[in-house]
């Protein structure tokens, strides 16, 4: 037998010497005795399944919290506001489902045809003419310029009557 082996075997016996104390299982019994104590109708009910409450978000055609508050001349408010409306038989553009906030006007072509504004958002640059809307507030082009596009927008005012809103998209350079 070699010096490895003879220390290994050493060590084992020594190991296993401090593992066992014979039969004693009194630390279990003891704890046996005692769960059989316990009174056996003392569980306590599942608890009662609630329901879950339905949230509806009507905030949706809110102002965002980000933007200014819009100043309203209450004179022309008062006027203009019975006349403006969307149009509900409108077809609506592809533009019209995003936010106006994500455009940026990177850049104006001309042709025969007109000035075209060239604006990037959606997931690509779309090329848009006076006339054409973009945005969730009925947004209509009604100016182009190399440095800007002029956007009027319909909005509720809250009192269940509808305001033009005027927005500028600024030209972004270095994009």
């Amino acid at each position: 037998m070699s010096r490895w082996q003879a220390i290994c075997l050493a060590l084992s016996a020594l190991l296993l010497a401090g593992c066992g104390n014979g039969n004693d299982f009194s630390d279990l019994d003891a704890y046996m005795k005692e769960v059989r104590a316990r009174p056996a109708g003392n569980i306590e009910p599942t608890p009662k399944f609630r329901a879950f409450e339905m949230f509806t978000y009507g905030a949706a055609g809110l102002r965002s919290p980000f933007q200014p508050p819009m100043k309203v001349d209450l004179v022309n408010r008062q006027k203009s506001s019975h006349e403006v409306k969307p149009d509900p038989n409108r077809t609506k553009q592809f533009l019209e489902g995003f936010n106006i906030e994500q455009f940026e006007m990177v850049g104006t072509l001309s042709n025969a045809s007109g000035t075209f504004a060239l604006l990037r958002g959606a997931g690509g640059v779309h090329r848009l003419k006076v006339g054409d809307y973009l945005g969730r507030n009925d947004g209509r082009i009604v100016a182009i310029t190399d440095s800007q596009v002029e956007v009027i927008e319909i909005v509720p005012d809250g009192e269940g009557t509808w305001l033009e809103r005027p927005r500028t998209i600024p030209l972004k350079e270095h994009s």
